[in-house]
């Protein structure tokens, strides 16, 4: 029954174990008690003074979290409670529909700009994860609304409503970036051609042995930046100072993560950031992440500005084109530390 389902939500309403294919190797578990508790060990920037005369005091703690952590909170932020609230319940009506209605939107090509699927790339893992997602391309948002799905009734007004808020404070968070690296505050956002937008709504159902498998094992985002909404249910995890830490749900915050775009941009002073999520037997849980990335032209390399051969700060990477990074980074199936690699310069 559970081998003919192609969504791990239609597999986990009829087991009682987890499926061979789903178990990891012994040395590839979450070893849940060696994991630490975030604390006040992730920075949480509040973004209320960024617009006032503070605003060097926050652009010094943007480049104290982008350099020491990759991986921050945000507060105050600008995106309506309601906003927010409008597009939690639509993501959840989504996977609520039944088994014929979800998978109408299933497709397994990484290249569809709207899909529904499972895992990570089903064509080239071994092993899978439990996880289901719709992902999709939201910028600009009338070049893809009319693809999205049409149920829920109020889905696509109220991801569209998302998509264009999330996107406001995407261009916020990148100006005070870039202040942070000692640049232009438009020169990140300016290397990213006609800008690109996807969007992750990701399902994570409870499973009855967790300890077996991963909602999304460690990997990094290939993007510029992710900004997270997630539910009330604890599961992202990241890798800091050697060990992985778990991140409990904050209301009304945001956690912002620097993707392999921003460490090619900023030649390593900024780095893109392991991260996982884990699963458990008590609850479903979402999150729904923004991936804010260079359009498919664009061509990505080091900022000038942060090269100079005499003082021993050559450029770590090769130029390339977004669209060239992405395709390799679907092909890898998640061993992301091997992506970055293969576009270093020569002489890195």
């Amino acid at each position: 029954m559970a081998a003919s389902k192609l969504l791990v939500s239609d597999i986990a309403s009829v087991v009682d174990h987890v499926p061979s294919n789903y178990v990891r190797p012994v040395s590839d578990r979450p070893k849940m008690s060696e994991v630490q508790t975030s604390g006040d060990s992730i920075p949480l920037i509040d973004l209320h003074d960024l617009h006032g005369p503070n605003r060097a005091d926050i652009i010094n703690q943007f480049a104290h979290a982008c350099s020491s952590c990759g991986f921050f909170q945000i507060k105050n932020h600008g995106v309506p409670e309601e906003t927010i609230k409008k597009m939690m319940n639509a993501a959840r009506e989504f996977f609520r529909q039944s088994e014929s209605e979800r998978v109408k939107h299933y497709s397994a090509d990484t290249k569809k700009t709207t899909r529904l699927s499972t895992s990570f790339n089903v064509s080239k893992e071994k092993v899978s994860n439990w996880r289901d997602f719709l992902r999709l391309h939201c910028y600009p948002i009338e070049d893809f609304i009319n693809e999205w799905p049409s149920t829920p009734i109020s889905f696509r007004e109220v991801t569209a409503e998302y998509a264009t808020s999330v996107r406001a404070l995407v261009l916020t968070l990148l100006e005070a970036i870039s202040e942070s690296l000692g640049l232009a505050k438009d020169r990140v956002s300016n290397t990213l051609g006609k800008h690109g937008q996807h969007m992750a709504i990701n399902y994570y159902p409870r499973c009855p042995q967790p300890e077996l498998t991963y909602g999304l094992p460690g990997h990094k985002d290939a993007n510029l930046i992710t900004v997270l909404l997630q539910d009330e249910v604890s599961g992202l995890q990241v890798f800091k100072d050697g060990k992985w830490i778990a991140f409990n749900p904050v209301p009304n915050t945001f956690i912002v993560n620097l993707g392999d775009q921003m460490q090619v941009i900023s030649n390593d002073k900024y780095k893109s950031v392991l991260h996982r999520a884990v699963v458990n037997t008590d609850k479903e849980r979402i999150s729904i992440p923004t991936f804010y990335c260079p359009s498919e032209d664009a061509v990505i390399s080091p900022a000038q500005e942060l090269i100079n051969e005499e003082e021993d700060s050559p450029a770590i990477y090769r130029n390339f084109t977004y669209a060239e990074y992405f395709e390799k980074f679907w092909d890898t199936a998640f061993d992301t530390e091997s992506c970055i690699d293969s576009f270093k310069a020569s002489t890195a």
